[in-house]
């Protein structure tokens, strides 16, 4: 990570926030902005990513929190995490793409263990990717996470989510004890 620029802050999200958090999600997953990381599913899915009442849902949710990263004053990443019983749920997470590949996620995603296992007293995180995104599955691998092979349909139809360009998306549930 750029040892110029300030320490990231982790808080959660308000609804202030919602307008940055959309742009953000939005710049990481979607376009031709998106390509500047790594993490674009571009080529895959067309349309929105999220919507401000998706992200004001995740925030007013008394299950959930939407961990917000600023640095510099500026948001730059965030995460949802949602407390379901003995596991966390990881989701939403996304990461300025002008700053991915700098180790900003890696520290973003131990933050949120850190956070569950201690506010939650939970003993596994769960996430779901799109199965056919091996990169990023691997990415999440190397931090520890398992692919189960449980898969769940991908909502085709529901334009909220994106539009698909392939007909063989499903998401695959990740997981990983949190010791």
């Amino acid at each position: 990570m750029d040892t110029a620029a300030t320490a990231p802050v982790f808080r959660d999200a308000t609804d202030a926030d919602v307008e940055a958090l959309v742009a953000l999600i939005e710049s990481a997953y979607r376009g031709d902005a998106s390509r500047a990381g790594w993490t674009t599913e571009a080529d895959i899915l067309h349309g929105q990513r999220t919507d401000p009442q998706g992200v004001l849902d995740v925030i007013a949710s008394p299950d959930s929190r939407l961990l917000t990263v600023e640095r510099d004053g500026r948001v730059v990443a965030c995460c949802q995490l949602e407390h379901r019983g003995d596991h966390a749920y990881f989701g939403m997470f996304a990461v300025s793409p002008a700053l991915q590949g700098a180790g900003l996620g890696k520290l973003i995603i131990a933050e949120a263990e850190r956070q569950v296992r201690e506010v939650w007293g939970v003993t596994e995180m769960h996430m779901t990717v799109i199965s056919v995104r091996e990169d990023l599955i691997a990415w999440y691998e190397r931090r520890g996470y398992r692919r189960t092979g449980r898969m769940s349909p991908f909502p085709y139809g529901d334009e909220r989510f994106g539009v698909p360009q392939r007909d063989d998306l499903r998401f695959e549930l990740l997981v990983k004890p949190l010791g």
